[in-house]
């Protein structure tokens, strides 16, 4: 069995505990970073607030960082933001093994596709890109991206993981045949999740009463930045025309759209609307256990949208817009929620009432399939198989 070598940019919360788990299921698997930049916390320029995530994010698995020399040394920073020779030549001296690389959006990534199989590694691309998004660029765009990709890069890798069914029409899209294509969905730690759930949920009163939100109400819940590609005004415009006789909406999250926000909620005199600021991943539990209806609107460039996992664990209908990564995969549509057209309120504001008639047990039934568990014996046929 092949070790397994995860390359990404920084340390991810999301990404973390996957690792640890895969080493807990005898799969050795160690991550090599490209930037320290997070690790004391920094200021997360999306949030527009300073951020540190407070689970562990280096515990449970081997790991290595390397000096980023780049002259604009930031994961922010574009397609030359991480340049890291020394994780190169870390590459050029290991043994055999299985390298994913998450995308290829720097140039770190795109020489260690290249240079690892050139060494000799089983090389595997983990991107995120939906067909339904890329479809929406323009021509010439498509065209060079099938013939940089397509033409050179793609040529390097052994092998593709697809996060989910729109990613994986992307790569067939561009011509890969299907024996290439392996299935390591985007997934949380669903154990975490389930246990807070079990935890918090049949105190949801007490939590309500916790956190400031009306005991009653048929709350519905964001989370997210507040950004333009999240489109918070959109939940915002939609709750303003939700006819219920007790209503709340409670947005967690912080951003450059605040103010605007803000301005709108005043405007239209709304009442139980709650804009929380930045909550951690220990705290965002107690959020989803009090809700009743999870909601996301993003637009373009949501190419997954891990949030919806979250809530699904706490067994919450969904309410997707359609440009979302993975409402073809989590939404199973009038059983445990809706997808709506991205933009349209009105539509936004149906599909919320109706989700309230649903029961969320579906939810907890299809996050099933999403799982690091479904990862993990992809990856383990790979490293016994390469």
């Amino acid at each position: 069995m092949k070790k397994i070598i995860f390359i990404n940019s920084h340390p991810i919360q999301y990404f973390a505990p996957l690792y640890k788990y895969l080493n807990q299921q005898g799969i050795n698997t160690s991550c090599w970073y490209c930037s320290t930049e997070t690790l004391a916390g920094h200021r997360d320029l999306q949030f527009n607030a300073e951020v540190k995530w407070d689970i562990p994010v280096l515990e449970g698995y081997t790991h290595r960082f390397f000096k980023n020399y780049s002259w604009k040394p930031s994961f922010y920073n574009g397609f030359f933001g991480l340049i890291n020779p020394g994780l190169l030549t870390a590459l050029l001296r290991q043994p055999p093994s299985v390298i994913i690389v998450h995308g290829w959006a720097c140039l770190t990534n795109v020489l260690v596709l290249i240079l690892g199989r050139l060494a000799g590694h089983t090389v595997c691309l983990r991107a995120e890109t939906p067909l339904n998004q890329e479809l929406l660029k323009g021509r010439l765009n498509q065209w060079l991206k099938r013939f940089l990709l397509r033409g050179i890069l793609f040529r390097f890798v052994n092998w593709f993981l697809y996060i989910g069914k729109q990613n994986r029409l992307f790569y067939e899209h561009l011509g890969l045949k299907r024996e290439k294509l392996f299935f390591t969905p985007y997934a949380v730690d669903n154990e975490r999740f389930q246990n807070a759930a079990r935890k918090y949920t049949s105190h949801k009163a007490e939590l309500r009463q916790e956190l400031g939100f009306p005991e009653y109400a048929q709350l519905v819940l964001f989370t997210g930045k507040y950004i333009q590609k999240k489109r918070p005004l959109d939940i915002l415009a939609a709750f303003e025309k939700l006819s219920l006789p007790e209503k709340c909406l409670v947005m967690v999250g912080e951003g450059e759209q605040r103010v605007q926000m803000e301005d709108f909620i005043k405007s239209q005199e709304l009442k139980d609307v709650y804009l929380t600021g930045f909550v951690n991943q220990t705290e965002i539990e107690k959020y989803y256990a009090v809700a009743d209806v999870f909601v996301m609107c993003s637009e373009e460039g949501e190419t997954w949208g891990l949030s919806v996992n979250e809530a699904m664990n706490f067994s919450l209908p969904i309410v997707v817009s359609d440009r979302t990564g993975c409402a073809v995969d989590l939404v199973e549509d009038g059983k445990n929620g809706f997808v709506f057209k991205t933009g349209d309120v009105n539509d936004l504001s149906t599909k919320i009432k109706q989700a309230f008639q649903l029961e969320g047990h579906k939810s907890h039934e299809v996050i099933q399939r999403y799982s690091f568990e479904i990862i993990g014996k992809t990856l383990r046929k790979l490293s016994e198989n390469s």
